[in-house]
C-alpha cells in the first residue's frame, strides 16, 4: 500500500464556508427584518411562534438544499473565477425566490420588497467576497508556501497529455506536484506500463492519476482503477476534444483541456447519496431483523440435511469503481471443494431440491441485504457481474458506458431486471440492452423510481418469474 495520506487543511474550507454563509443570512436577517416587535427574542417561552425563528429555520434549510442541488460549494483548484461568479449569482437568485416564497407561505408577515432586495444584495456581497477570498488565499498559499499540493502521475503520450503537463507545471498556484510521467508507445507493451504504475502506486503516496483513455483497453483501465482504489488514488481520464461524444463521464476543464471522471451522475450528488444510503440502511435493517433473523435458522436445517457444505455461498463481484467485494447468498448447489465459477443453467443437475425452491422465488438472494447494510451494494442499481464476465462484457460494450456503469453501487435488483433482461447472457444483444437500461437508470434516478422498481421486483418474484439479481453464477 502507498504511504498514508497527508492531512489537508483545505478540506475544512467547505465546512467553514457553509457555516459562514448560514451565519451571514441569519445575522443580516435580524438587521433588515423586524417581523414582530413584541417578540424580538428567540429564547422566550413562546419562541416556536417567533417569526424570526421560523424565517431562520426555513431559509437555512432551503439555502442548503439549493446550494447542494446547484453544487454551489463544488469549487476546486482548477475552477475558474467566472465559474465561481456564475455559481454565486445563481445561488443569489435562488435565495431571492426562497425569501419571497416565505412571505407567500406566511401571509400574515409583511416584508417590504426594498428590504428584501437590500438583504439579498448584502448577503450576496458578503458571501461572494468570502468565497473569492478563500479561493485566492489558497492559490497564494500554493504558490508562495508550496502547500495544499496534490501528488499526481500522468499516463500517456499524446498532444492533450502534453498540454495537461504544461498547464500543471507552469501554473504553480493550481498546486499539482508531478511525481512521474509514464509514457506509452507502440514499441512498449501497455501491460508493462500498467505493471509499472501498479508498483509505483504501492511505493509512493499519490493523490490523483491522469490516464490517456484512448491508449488503453477497458480491461487495462479496469486494472488501473482497481489498483488506484486500493491506494485511495482518484482516477481521471484525458481524451481528445473531438472524441467527447458521451454523457457517461463527467467533463471538467483545466483551462481549455477536458478531463473526464466517472463521478458525474444524479446519483452522486451529495444529497442523493445521503437519501439513497439512508433508504438502503432502513430497508436492509427491516429485512435482516424481520425476515433473515428467523429464516436463516430454518434454511440452515434444510440446506444442511440435503447437502453437506456451508450455509452461505460467497463469490467476488465488482462494485463501485470496480472495487471487489464478497457477495452473499444461500447455497443452492451441491457443494464441492473445487470448481470453476459459472452461470447456473436451466435444469442444472447441481441444484438441490431445496435450492430449486429458493431460486424460483429468489429467496437465496436475501443475504445480499447484508451487503446492502455494509455499503457494498444498494437495494436498486446495476447488477454486478462475475469478475471473469466483467472483462468479457467490456469487450462488447463501449468502454465509456461500461466505466460509467461502475460509477455507482451495484444493486440487488435493477431496471434491466424488471424489463426482462435478466438471467443467462446468451447473445451480445442481451448484455447490450441490459447496459442501456443500467445507463438510463443512472442518468434518471429518483427515489420514486427505486420504489417503483422494488414493487415490480416483488410482484415478479411472487410470480416466480425472475431472479432478484438476474444471472445466477455459483461454483459447484
Amino acid at each position: 500500500m502507498g504511504a498514508p495520506q497527508k492531512v489537508r487543511f483545505s478540506k475544512y474550507v467547505r465546512p467553514f464556508l457553509i457555516i459562514f454563509d448560514l451565519g451571514v443570512i441569519n445575522l443580516l436577517s435580524l438587521y433588515f427584518f423586524n417581523f414582530n416587535e413584541e417578540n424580538l427574542y428567540f429564547f422566550n417561552s413562546d419562541f416556536l411562534n417567533n417569526k424570526h425563528f421560523l424565517f431562520l429555520i426555513y431559509c437555512s434549510g432551503l439555502w442548503l438544499f439549493s446550494a447542494f442541488t446547484m453544487r454551489y460549494y463544488s469549487v476546486f483548484r482548477y475552477t475558474s473565477e467566472f465559474k465561481i461568479l456564475s455559481l454565486s449569482i445563481k445561488q443569489a437568485i435562488a435565495f431571492y425566490l426562497i425569501v419571497f416564497s416565505f412571505v407567500g407561505i406566511f401571509r400574515s408577515i409583511s416584508i417590504r420588497a426594498l428590504d428584501v432586495l437590500e438583504y439579498i444584495l448584502y448577503c450576496f456581497l458578503c458571501i461572494a467576497l468570502m468565497k473569492f477570498l478563500s479561493y485566492y488565499i489558497l492559490k497564494k498559499y500554493r504558490r508562495l508556501l508550496h502547500g495544499n499540493k496534490r501528488n499526481i502521475i500522468v499516463i500517456g503520450s499524446n498532444e492533450v497529455t502534453n498540454n495537461l503537463l504544461d498547464l500543471m507545471t507552469s501554473q504553480i498556484e493550481l498546486g499539482y506536484n508531478l511525481l512521474k510521467v509514464f509514457k506509452t508507445s507502440e514499441e512498449k507493451n501497455i501491460g508493462t506500463t500498467v505493471n509499472e504504475v501498479t508498483k509505483f502506486l504501492n511505493l509512493n503516496r499519490t493523490d490523483e492519476l491522469y490516464c490517456s483513455i484512448d491508449e488503453f483497453t477497458e480491461e487495462e483501465i479496469n486494472s488501473l482503477i482497481k489498483e488506484a482504489n486500493k491506494n485511495q488514488v482518484k482516477v481521471k481520464f484525458i481524451t481528445e476534444t473531438e472524441k467527447l461524444f458521451t454523457k457517461r463521464l463527467k467533463t471538467e476543464y483545466y483551462g481549455y483541456i477536458p478531463v473526464l471522471s466517472t463521478q458525474e451522475s444524479v446519483l452522486n450528488l451529495d444529497i442523493n447519496v445521503f437519501l439513497k444510503r439512508a433508504f438502503d440502511v432502513i430497508f436492509s435493517v427491516i429485512i435482516i431483523v424481520f425476515i433473515l433473523s428467523w429464516l436463516t435458522l430454518i434454511l440452515l436445517i434444510f440446506i444442511k440435511l440435503e447437502s453437506k457444505g456451508p450455509l452461505f455461498y460467497r463469490h467476488k463481484r465488482n462494485g463501485l469503481n470496480y472495487k471487489e467485494f464478497t457477495c452473499y447468498k444461500f447455497r443452492t448447489l451441491k457443494h464441492k471443494s473445487e470448481g470453476k465459477e459459472d452461470y447456473v443453467t436451466k435444469e442444472d443437475p447441481r441444484v438441490t431440491k431445496t435450492g430449486k425452491i429458493l431460486r424460483k422465488f429468489s429467496i437465496d438472494e436475501l443475504p445480499q441485504f447484508i451487503n446492502v447494510f455494509l455499503g457494498d451494494m444498494s437495494v436498486v442499481g446495476p447488477r454486478p457481474h462475475m469478475l471473469a464476465y466483467t472483462a468479457k462484457y467490456s469487450k462488447i460494450i463501449d468502454k465509456y458506458n461500461y466505466i460509467y456503469r461502475h460509477s455507482v453501487k451495484p444493486g440487488l435488483t435493477g431496471l434491466a431486471q424488471i424489463k426482462g433482461y435478466r438471467g443467462e447472457i446468451k447473445s451480445d444483444e442481451d448484455i447490450i440492452n441490459r447496459i442501456k437500461y443500467d445507463i438510463f437508470y443512472i442518468e434518471n434516478w429518483t427515489l420514486l423510481l427505486d420504489i417503483k422498481i422494488i414493487f415490480q421486483t416483488i410482484i415478479n418474484v411472487l410470480k416466480g418469474e425472475m431472479s432478484i439479481i438476474g444471472p445466477r453464477p455459483e461454483r459447484p
